[in-house]
């Protein structure tokens, strides 16, 4: 009876130029998936600056420091952050009802403004990033954004973080509903399945929609001190590094290992 290593032996091979439990070749990597979050600090350097344009529009002495708008990140949505914020400042029986009429019209000025002025905040991609993309695209490994905004918006803001013609696709909010949709829209326009591609996102949110949808991720998160309690192949601050910056061989490297542990525990 032939053996699998005899086998290998007379197609010329050896045991070591197999793939193994963990190799990318095993695993490979067709695709890689961001969330607008992880190519720049959206929420910090756009939706922050814009609530404070428009609490200065509407004469509100309220301005949103960083660390003040990252406490109310902990919070489900913008309208329950500007609530907390209003009912933080107001005292007496009157004030609950206050602070929801008024965060209806903090958000919807917000909104106005905030297409106008998105693109002209200054966002700069995550350190790192450009990098990444360019290998993916050299190795025609191809590449989207995911994002629950309008596309009207979001493709020219991909564009200024990435630059031109780097980008596969673009899913936004136009395309698909709900958010957790997106990575699943996403991957059908790539044509291929959620263990052919890694996530990579900027957000606890987005952590766990990728997660849903099956795919193996890398969470960008400047305040994680470390991911070993989280549903993610890797956390890092961003994609620079001296020694460990988040290329395409370190994704292709982390996905492999994601499926080979993931593919053992199921069976």
């Amino acid at each position: 009876m032939t053996t699998p290593q005899e086998k290998t032996w007379r197609a010329g091979r050896f045991w070591w130029d197999c793939p193994q439990p963990g190799d990318a070749r095993a695993f490979p990597l067709r695709a890689v998936i961001f969330d607008l979050d992880a190519l720049s600090d959206v929420d910090t350097d756009g939706h922050r600056v814009v609530f404070n344009a428009a609490f200065a529009a509407l004469g509100l002495p309220i301005e949103w420091s960083v660390a003040r708008y990252r406490q109310l990140l902990t919070l489900h949505d913008q309208r329950q952050r500007v609530t907390a914020e209003l009912r933080k400042r107001c005292v007496g029986t009157e004030c609950d009802v206050l602070a929801e009429l008024l965060a209806d019209e903090i958000c919807m000025t917000k909104e106005m403004m905030f297409e106008e002025m998105i693109l002209d905040a200054g966002l700069a991609p995550r350190p790192g990033l450009v990098d990444l993309v360019m290998d993916a695209y050299a190795a025609d490994v191809p590449v989207s954004v995911v994002s629950s905004g309008r596309r009207s918006w979001v493709e020219p803001l991909v564009r200024q973080l990435v630059g031109e013609g780097l980008v596969e696709t673009v899913v936004t909010a136009d395309d698909v509903s709900p958010d957790a949709e997106l990575y699943r829209h996403a991957l059908g326009e790539l044509g291929v399945a959620a263990h052919d591609a890694l996530a990579v996102t900027g957000s606890a949110a987005g952590l766990r929609a990728a997660n849903a949808t099956g795919l193996a991720t890398v969470l960008i998160d400047p305040d994680a001190a470390d991911g070993r309690n989280r549903p993610a192949a890797a956390v890092r601050a961003d994609y620079a590094g001296a020694d460990d910056a988040l290329r395409l061989a370190t994704c292709q490297r982390l996905h492999a290992q994601w499926w080979a542990q993931h593919s053992t525990s199921a069976a």
